[in-house]
């Protein structure tokens, strides 16, 4: 019985401890997002980053409940319209156009290297 209880105990805090850093980790792209001097493209316009953040944000609040992990969190919050379908992208000064999904993976990676993930 003593197992058992330590056995869910070390998985409960195992889980909160992955539920908080994926939640940091979709807090640092977020701020990510809102303080780029990129442009975010959405369907054909181009919003700045706080403009950008806010729209993002948004549909977390509505994919919430479906997101388990940051990856997740740029599936569905970050690379495309739900509406159109049409894909987003990120133009910063002096690059090419990239998928945001690919600008937004590459960041995570940063993150979780900077902080040892």
């Amino acid at each position: 019985m003593l197992k058992f209880f330590l056995f869910s105990f070390f998985l409960l805090l195992n889980s909160e401890a992955g539920e908080s850093s994926y939640q940091a980790g979709i807090a640092h792209l977020v701020e990510y997002v809102k303080t780029t001097k990129c442009q975010y493209i959405r369907n054909g316009d181009s919003h700045d980053g706080p403009m950008a953040a806010k729209h993002i944000k948004s549909k977390y609040d509505y994919f919430k409940d479906k997101i388990s992990s940051a990856e997740n969190f740029i599936r569905l919050s970050a690379t495309k319209s739900t509406i159109s379908g049409s894909k987003y992208y990120i133009k910063c000064a002096g690059s090419e156009k990239v998928e945001s999904a690919n600008w937004l993976l590459d960041e995570l990676h940063r993150y979780r290297n900077k902080k040892g993930h």
